[in-house]
């Protein structure tokens, strides 16, 4: 059985853009390029209406693009346990207010228990200062918190 993986907006929206000027974001996109092409089929990938809700918005052609890698995916509800560990997130500062999707990208992950949530996000998401306070709280709750990884460290180091 393939561990499942929460795909967070970031990671359709680096793998359809134009390549970026920015040097770091443009490595991002090729990283997770790669990611997409050599590793996405060792995990069976999951998003949400969150994700699909961000990735339709903006300029209408860049999100066909966007949605049309989520086409195939399958969503998760956004259920209650989700909606009330995502207000615990925020009320118990794991993380801000300003951050509040954030939090419920991880509690829509932790509530279907997903293993991986998989992010170019590291203000928020993939932080290693917030990550045990999150854990914490998602394990009060019953839940296990997804390991939060960008595409570069589920790049494998050989095949499995």
């Amino acid at each position: 059985m393939k561990p499942t993986l929460y795909l967070e907006t970031t990671i359709p929206s680096y793998l359809t853009a134009w390549p970026s000027k920015v040097p770091l974001r443009a490595v991002h996109q090729a990283i997770t390029k790669e990611w997409w092409a050599k590793r996405c089929d060792r995990f069976s990938l999951r998003v949400s209406q969150l994700v699909e809700d961000e990735c339709g918005a903006g300029d209408v052609a860049a999100a066909v693009e966007r949605l049309a890698v989520l086409r195939d995916i399958p969503r998760l509800e956004i259920s209650d346990l989700a909606l009330d560990l995502a207000e615990q997130i925020v009320s118990r500062h794991a993380l801000p207010q300003k951050a509040a999707k954030d939090a419920l990208r991880v509690a829509i992950a932790a509530a279907h228990g997903v293993h991986f949530l998989l992010t170019w996000n590291c203000t928020h998401l993939n932080n290693g200062e917030i990550y045990p306070k999150v854990k914490t709280l998602c394990e009060a709750n019953g839940c296990l918190c997804p390991v939060i990884v960008t595409p570069a460290e589920l790049m494998g180091t050989h095949d499995l």
